[in-house]
């Protein structure tokens, strides 16, 4: 079996040059790295994980703790975390929580045993003490909790007021806005916020209405939808939460003989991929989901390099108008 030494002469390099390559540390020259490439490719060599790992205190992977996995949201920023992960010499370990709790303290445990960088969190849930024993950065992506090294949001009452100031342009003059219900406080929240203060601005009601759990585990909100349109036909403009939400109102739209734009329009949150592709397509408000991926994996590789990270980060967000309006 080839060793670290082996790779080394094979490459005509230095042990250590060899090291700073595959843990991706320090200048590495562009022609380095592919002679390292090339000399692991011929002599069939891999690196021991486990002992790098036990050596360095902690792997070269990143803990990743998501609510679902099948959302479009969740599907996007986790291929984007594990895309910049890459770059950096990173692999993911990937938990979906499923918002139990159970599961969240197994994969907490799981991420302490692997050694773990840093972990990258969506839950919102979990009890500081939990990561206290891990003594490794935590960075929340559109959550906020006070143990975290590091958040990383949207501009959530941004882009609510966004929505609010486009269907009273359009003339929309009874509005819905479906949210989203939750335990516990999360950023997503405050986009009723801004919907709220442009329509107090312009004297517009409102009705709000909230989902549950049981309806985010398993993206079915059309019963729901419908039985708010039938009980208020006066509705002309609706604001979701979520494309996967706005997307169902489009549907249920349609089984109630109800023209969109034309006798409602709908706006949706995320700007997912799902939005291009519905019919009539659909306007959503766009959040910077690469780029927010781009600066939680930025944030928790120079924490676990000790380097002082930014505690709090918010992205600006923007309204993708498409048919729906």
């Amino acid at each position: 079996m080839a060793t670290l030494k082996d790779v080394a002469r094979e490459a005509g390099l230095t042990v250590t040059t060899v090291s700073r390559v595959l843990n991706n540390r320090g200048y590495i020259s562009d022609n380095a790295r592919e002679r390292v490439a090339q000399a692991m490719k011929k002599l069939n060599y891999r690196p021991n994980e486990l002992a790098r790992s036990l050596q360095n205190k902690s792997s070269n992977t990143i803990g990743v703790i998501v609510p679902h996995i099948r959302h479009p949201y969740f599907a996007e920023m986790i291929s984007n975390l594990e895309n910049e992960g890459h770059k950096k010499g990173y692999k993911i370990l990937l938990c979906n929580s499923q918002g139990r709790d159970e599961k969240m303290l197994e994969y907490v445990e799981m991420c302490y045993s692997n050694r773990v960088a840093g972990v990258i969190l969506f839950s919102g849930t979990v009890d500081a003490s939990v990561f206290e024993k891990m003594d490794i950065p935590i960075v929340t992506v559109e959550r906020y909790v006070d143990f975290a090294t590091a958040s990383v949001e949207c501009d959530n009452i941004q882009g609510g007021a966004l929505v609010a100031k486009k269907l009273i342009s359009l003339g929309c003059k009874h509005l819905l806005h479906i949210g989203s219900f939750t335990d516990t406080p999360m950023p997503a929240d405050s986009r009723v916020v801004g919907f709220r203060q442009v329509c107090a601005e312009y004297g517009i009601p409102f009705l709000e209405i909230m989902t549950e759990v049981v309806q985010f585990d398993s993206m079915n909100y059309s019963e729901m939808i419908e039985k708010t349109l039938r009980e208020h036909p006066d509705i002309d403009g609706l604001f979701a939460n979520s494309d996967v939400i706005a997307a169902q109102a489009l549907q249920v739209c349609r089984k109630l003989g109800i023209s969109v734009p034309d006798q409602i329009k709908i706006i949706g949150f995320d700007d997912s991929m799902i939005a291009p592709i519905t019919a009539p397509q659909l306007t959503s408000v766009h959040q910077p989901i690469k780029e927010m991926a781009t600066i939680a994996v930025d944030l928790l590789d120079k924490a676990a390099a000790g380097q002082l990270v930014a505690k709090r980060t918010v992205l600006p967000v923007y309204l993708v108008e498409r048919e729906s309006t």
